[in-house]
Order: C-alpha cells, then sequence, then structure tokens
C-alpha cells in the first residue's frame, strides 16, 4: 500500500502533484485544506482521502484527529504537533508547521511532509509517501514537490 501524505495546501495544489495523487491508493491530508473544493478536487483524483481539519479550516471540512490503522500499526492524524497522542499509536502525523518533520519522542514517531505551497523557515516545497508492505516496517519517504 501507498498513502501519499500531504498538509498546508491553504488552497493550491501545484498542477504537477495532481497524477502523483491520482497513482497513490490513499491520500491523507493533514489539514488547512481551506475550500471545500479543494477537498473535492483531492477527491475525485481517484483514491481514498483521509483528511483532518486544520486551523484555517471551516468545520465542515473534517475531523480534528483520525486514527488509522494500516499494516497493523495505529496512526494518529492532527493538523498542528500533537502535546498527547492516543494509547497504542505507533505514529503521529501532523502539519501545520510547513517544516518537514520525521523524530521519535517516547516511543512515538512523528511526522510531518512539509507543505506543498507554501515552505517555512527555508524548507522546499514538500509531501511524504507512506509504503506500507506485509512483513516490513513501514517506510517514509519526504518528497521535494516537482
Amino acid at each position: 500500500m501507498r498513502i501519499a501524505v500531504i498538509a498546508d495546501t491553504h488552497n493550491f495544489l501545484p498542477s504537477a502533484m495532481r497524477p502523483i495523487l491520482a497513482g497513490a491508493d490513499e491520500i491523507w491530508h493533514l489539514g488547512d485544506i481551506s475550500t471545500a473544493a479543494l477537498l473535492a478536487e483531492l477527491r475525485g483524483l481517484g483514491p481514498p482521502v483521509h483528511c483532518v481539519r486544520g486551523n484555517c479550516d471551516p468545520r465542515s471540512l473534517g475531523p480534528e484527529t483520525l486514527t488509522l490503522e494500516r499494516g497493523g500499526l495505529r496512526r494518529f492524524l492532527v493538523h498542528a504537533p500533537p502535546l498527547h497522542v492516543p494509547p497504542g499509536a505507533a505514529f503521529a502525523l501532523h502539519g501545520h508547521t510547513h517544516v518537514p518533520r520525521d523524530e521519535t519522542v517516547g516511543g512515538v514517531r512523528f511526522l510531518n511532509p512539509g507543505t506543498v505551497g507554501k515552505p517555512n523557515h527555508g524548507a522546499p516545497p514538500s509531501f511524504a509517501w507512506v509504503d506500507i508492505e506485509d512483513g516490513q516496517p513501514p517506510r517514509w519517504t519526504l518528497v521535494p514537490v516537482p
């Protein structure tokens, strides 16, 4: 399974990202989508879309958090870096800072794909792939936006 993880689009999705996202098995958006139109566009690409609401999103765009289990491991999705992660979550995926992150704290791996269109603190526009294969640890790969 190959999951495309994006965050902080702020109603901007580079045209080069559309075919990339369409090739994913799932798309996870970590908030600050900004408009229902962009969420509808993401859903129109084909793969299932799971998203959480960011601080710039209307309430109608999604829940504040999601917990998804893939490959036997629980992942907690939220927009801002969480202070607490639900018990049993191996990963906390977040956006908000517009800066990529891959850090393990207290046995939980915190991951942030950066932003596809509004980089911060010198980080280039980016997204990430999560590759899940049976019997293998999941792989997180940060990718610059083409």
